[in-house]
C-alpha cells in the first residue's frame, strides 16, 4: 500500500467516524476466514460496518477527530476490526450475541458521543445504552402520560362533567 492510498484510507475512515459518531474496535484475530466471513454476515445482517485496517491507519483517523480519544491508543494491538453503526449499541449487541458460541471477537474499545470505553469489561454496560430512537420514545411517552391521565379522568366521569358545564352555562346566560 502506498503512501497516497494510506492517506485515502484514513480519510474513509474518519470520515465513517464522524458520519456515524459512534464506533468500535474488535479483536478477531485467531479467527478463522470461515468465523471472520460469518462475522462480517452478521454484521451486514445487522445493519453494521465492519472494516479491517493497520492500527496506525486506525489510530491516524482517530487523531483527526473532535475531542481527545487517545486513550483508545493502548488498545490498538495485534487485528483489529473497526464495527461501525447508527445504532450505538448495535455492535455491543452483536459481539456479546457472537460471543455465545466463542470467546471472540473481543471488544478492544468503543467510541460513542465523544466517550472512549477501553476494554471488554465494558461490553455489558455498552448493550444497555438506549439509542437516540429509543430515548426519543421514552420521552414522548412520558410527555404523553400525564394528557392520557387528564383524558382517562374526564372519560370516567362521564356526563357529570357535562351536567357541571351546562349548569355554569345557564347560571351565565
Amino acid at each position: 500500500m502506498n503512501r497516497e492510498e494510506k492517506h485515502e484510507l484514513v480519510s474513509t475512515l474518519q470520515a465513517k467516524m464522524q458520519q456515524y459518531g459512534n464506533f468500535y474496535i474488535a479483536d478477531t484475530s485467531a479467527l478463522t476466514v470461515a468465523k471472520v466471513n460469518n462475522i462480517r454476515r452478521k454484521c451486514f445482517e445487522s445493519g453494521i460496518e465492519m472494516q479491517v485496517a493497520k492500527n496506525s491507519l486506525i489510530r491516524k483517523a482517530i487523531e483527526g477527530l473532535d475531542g481527545d480519544a487517545s486513550e483508545i491508543f493502548a488498545a490498538l494491538k495485534g487485528q483489529s476490526a473497526l464495527l461501525f453503526s447508527e445504532q450505538s449499541n448495535g455492535p455491543a449487541k452483536l459481539i456479546k450475541a457472537l460471543r455465545k458460541g466463542s470467546d471472540k471477537p473481543v471488544l478492544k474499545a468503543a467510541y460513542i458521543d465523544a466517550s472512549v470505553y477501553v476494554g471488554d469489561n465494558h461490553l455489558d454496560a455498552l448493550v444497555n445504552i438506549k439509542s437516540r430512537e429509543e430515548l426519543i420514545g421514552d420521552i414522548v411517552g412520558l410527555l404523553q402520560s400525564p394528557a392520557k391521565n387528564v383524558i382517562s379522568a374526564l372519560k370516567s366521569s362521564g356526563g357529570k362533567i357535562a351536567g357541571i358545564v351546562k349548569t355554569l352555562q345557564e347560571r351565565e346566560g
